[in-house]
This record gives structure tokens, sequence and C-alpha cells, in this order.
């Protein structure tokens, strides 16, 4: 078995852009639980509570991105999306893992997964929230689905333009929402201002992915929303995924406002707002493939800063 083919696979330079919600809303629930004294530590230590959780929710995001990575691997793979692909060679598509391997593989970490996910659920709920760790069980299964039904099967949404609607609803509001739900056990409902802010950076990265493939995804019958609306007007879309993602932020600082330090957030605007610049001059989509990691990486960024001054 060749190790490097399968982290290859894996796309680790995706995972802080996946954890980055996580990080949004357990800095909030934790602020907000500690604040309310509405939590009930399991371990009766407050400080194991929140950091257990953080881990578990971490682990567990982490499993369901590798988990659709391979799937996205696979999925692209057999149907030939990834031939002539720009960017970083796929493993299925190469020949470095075949189709079989990559099905093994992806069963393995759906099973560790869901065994996290499962610790998860326990360590937050533990045995007198029934319904609440039912209904979150239920919530990793429909990820595990989801992440593989986006390029599996005949009915793949990633190839319908669904794509960008799944990665809002995951990366944004599942992610923030959840784990802030996981500390508090209650839902405020400003909270859904920074998960729109993380669900519309993270199909900011999705929709730079399939500009830059927009030729070949139209080739190999891959109907992305870039697709579907062309050139120009992705671009435009772009524009207001970033732009929208900074109000919905804005708007929830105002609301919540305690310091200044609130708005350490706008740092994370800098590149961005080079990055709009560039997008909008560049005439070649290959190119937007350095672009990329630039969002993904300030994403990141925002999760850390906003987490960091909405606690200082």
């Amino acid at each position: 078995m060749d190790v490097k083919s399968y982290i290859k696979a894996a796309r680790l330079r995706t995972l802080p852009l996946s954890i980055s919600g996580i990080i949004v809303g357990a800095s909030l629930g934790n602020y907000d639980s500690v604040k309310n004294l509405a939590f009930k530590c399991c371990f009766g230590c407050p400080k194991s509570y929140t950091t257990l959780i953080f881990w578990l929710a971490i682990l567990t995001t982490i499993g369901f991105q590798v988990l659709s990575n391979f799937a996205n691997d696979y999925g692209d793979g057999i149907k030939g999306t990834d031939k002539d692909r720009e960017g970083e060679a796929r493993m299925v598509a190469s020949g470095a893992i075949t189709p079989q391997q990559m099905k093994r593989a992806m069963i393995i970490t759906t099973i560790l997964t869901l065994i996290v996910a499962i610790a998860l659920i326990y360590v937050a709920f533990g045995k007198d929230n029934f319904i609440y760790s039912l209904l979150f069980f239920g919530l990793g299964i429909t990820s595990i689905v989801a992440a593989i039904k986006y390029t599996v099967g005949k009915s793949a949404y990633g190839y319908s333009g669904f794509g960008d609607i799944f990665v809002f609803l995951f990366f944004g509001l599942l992610a923030v929402v959840g784990t802030y739900f996981l500390y508090t056990k209650e839902i405020n409902f400003t909270i859904f201002l920074p998960a729109f802010s993380v669900g519309l950076l993270s199909t900011a990265v999705l929709n730079l992915n399939n500009m830059r493939d927009r030729v070949n995804d139209e080739k190999s019958g891959k109907n992305t929303i870039v697709v579907k609306i062309g050139a120009e007007f992705a671009k435009y879309y772009h524009y207001y995924l970033i732009v929208s993602s900074f109000l919905f932020s804005f708007l929830y600082v105002g609301i919540h406002y305690r310091t200044p330090w609130q708005f350490l957030f706008l740092v994370a605007y800098i590149p961005l707002a080079k990055h709009l610049l560039f997008v909008y001059k560049n005439e070649n989509e290959p190119l937007l493939d350095g672009e990329l990691k630039k969002v993904a990486l300030s994403t990141f960024l925002f999760a850390i800063l906003f987490g960091l001054g909405n606690v200082l």
C-alpha cells in the first residue's frame, strides 16, 4: 500500500477550511456556555469538558472531510472527469490507487469517523438527552451520505450544480450552529450570522475551484453552477459570496458588540480583497489554482480571529 498516495487523496490542504466552522462555533459556544453556566460536564470539570468536545468535533469534521475527498477522487476518477483537470493530480484518475482500493479506504474512514462522532455525542449529551443524541447521530449519517453522493453515483448532486448548497449547509450552518449547540444545548439565532459567513467563504473556495475547472467540467458533463451561468457571471457570484460573508460577520459584531477586539476578523479580509482584485483582472482560468490556497487559508484565519475577538 502506497501511504503517500492516500495522503495525497486525503488532500490535507483542505483540512484548515473544513475545521473553520468548528473553531467559530466552539469559541462562541464556549463563551456563552461559561457566561450562562448553561452546561453540565459529565466529567465534573468545565475545562476538560470544553476541550474534549472541541477536539472530538475537530476529529469528526476531519473524518468527514477526508471521506468527502476520497469519494470525490473516486467519483470523478471513474467518470473520467479528472482526466484532463488542472491542479494537482487525482489518485484514482492517475492509477496510483485503484477504484477498489479507494472504496475500501472510504469504508474504513466512514467507520472510524462514526466511532469518533458517537464519542462526541456521548460527551456532549451523556445519557440524559436522548433526543439530542439521536438528532446529532442522524446529522452524522446525513453528512456521510452527502459526502459520498457529491460525486459518486448516477445522481451525484455535484454534477447537477448543488455542490454549493452542500458546502454552505455543512461547512457553514452545520459546523458553526451544530458545534455551538454541543456547548450550549440551545440556539441563539444570531449564531446563524457567522455561520453564514463561514458557509459563504467555504462556498467561495468551491466556486473558485469550479471556475478553474469550468472548461473541463463542461466537457465531462459536470454541470456546476459555474458551467450553468458562465465565466462572467461566475465572477459576480464570487464577489457576492465574499462580500456577503463580510457583511454577516460585521452585523453579528454590531449586535453583540463588547470590545474593539471583535473587529479583529477584518484582518482576514485584507488578503481576500487582494484576491477579489486578482479574480476581477484574471482572464486565464487555470491561473485561479494558485488562489485556492489563499482563500482557504484566509477563511481559516477569519475563523481564528473571529473566535479570538469574541472571547478577548
